[in-house]
């Protein structure tokens, strides 16, 4: 056996346990409770975790970031900014950049994704709506990294690398990459083109909480940015964990559209806003693919892959109905081919 590989797991064992260590050590002091447990309470796709406290008959929550891999700063930063404009975000009690933790407000665990269901979707959905506008119109977005061209085509690079090449085998020839530029300049352009607002980067159904008072809950906002008005809206409306009749999804938006203009933000009509919504769910929808594979082959993070179908649906669906993208979407289309997208290469 490898002797380095033997020492770097050993070394990675150790620091996992002086990690674990260091956490219950904070937790219990900045509590004043030194018999406070601590349990696991979920992961997220980055190398943050979290974990559930209680003290003194009150349950929270304890954010674990460490600093050499994650800085919660910009955590800290867009938090105090969504509290400012009237969001639900957890009400932080002690944070400790150096360290990487936080100790917070338990929202609980009623994601919003389990709830959705032809009852109570409107309801769940115009409570994250009012929240999506509150966001758009009262949000400080001042230093705010830009939704920008190198930002936007970096995302979608990220599909012919990690789908196209790493998972499907298949390289573009050079003509193929004249396809693929051709779409992300299009979609670039209508990015750029839409008025720019507070995007929270992954407003959707695992990242909402349905709360008691003030629902949604809004968590994983730490990626902030100044962007496309449509952005976090196709997010919710067409998420990558659930699917709508493309007629509601189209009802939601244009519902929207009209809160938009009546609180005046200067949006275009509505079939022009239905566009710049369907051309940035391409955009979010190609960077996914390409996301989702590299939590799997780059991570270790296999679950992913299992929800590249319906992705890749919307990316083929609404793609084909646009003639600035519908080359590219015959493109991944004869990458596919019979493969099964859920199985790693």
């Amino acid at each position: 056996m490898n002797l380095v590989r033997v020492t770097s797991a050993i070394l990675a064992d150790m620091n996992l346990i002086d990690r674990e260590g260091l956490r219950l050590q904070w937790t219990r002091q900045v509590l004043g409770d030194p018999d406070a447990p601590v349990e696991r309470a979920s992961n997220d796709a980055s190398f943050r975790s979290y974990w559930r406290t209680r003290s003194a008959g009150r349950a929270w929550i304890v954010m674990d970031a460490p600093p050499d891999k994650e800085d919660i700063q910009p955590w800290l930063d867009v938090a105090g900014r969504l509290a400012r404009a009237g969001l639900h975000v957890p009400d932080i009690q002690a944070a400790d950049p150096q360290r990487g933790f936080v100790l917070m407000e338990d929202l609980g665990d009623r994601i919003l994704l389990p709830e959705l269901n032809g009852t109570h979707v409107d309801g769940l959905y115009g409570d994250a709506m009012r929240a999506l506008l509150a966001m758009q119109l009262n949000a400080d977005t001042t230093g705010l990294p830009d939704y920008d061209e190198a930002r936007l085509v970096a995302e979608m690079e990220l599909m012919p690398e990690w789908f196209l090449k790493r998972h499907l085998g298949f390289t573009p020839g050079c003509e193929q990459w004249d396809i693929i530029e051709s779409a992300f300049r299009a979609l670039v352009s209508s990015a750029r083109a839409q008025p720019q607002v507070f995007v929270h980067r992954d407003f959707h159904s695992r990242n909402l909480l349905v709360t008691e008072n003030d629902s949604p809950g809004v968590i994983d906002f730490q990626d902030a940015v100044r962007g496309p008005i449509t952005y976090d809206l196709v997010s919710l409306l067409r998420d990558c964990y659930i699917e709508w009749p493309n007629h509601r999804v189209e009802d939601w938006a244009g519902a929207y559209r009209e809160e938009l203009a009546a609180a005046g933000v200067p949006v275009p009509d509505r079939k022009a806003f239905l566009r710049a919504f369907d051309l940035m769910g391409l955009q979010r929808h190609i960077k996914v693919l390409g996301i989702f594979c590299r939590l799997w082959y780059r991570d270790g993070k296999a679950g992913y892959l299992q929800d590249l179908p319906l992705v890749w649906k919307y990316t083929r669906d609404v793609g084909s109905r646009h003639p600035e993208t519908a080359p590219l979407v015959a493109l991944i289309e004869s990458a596919i081919g019979n493969h099964d997208i859920t199985q790693p290469a």
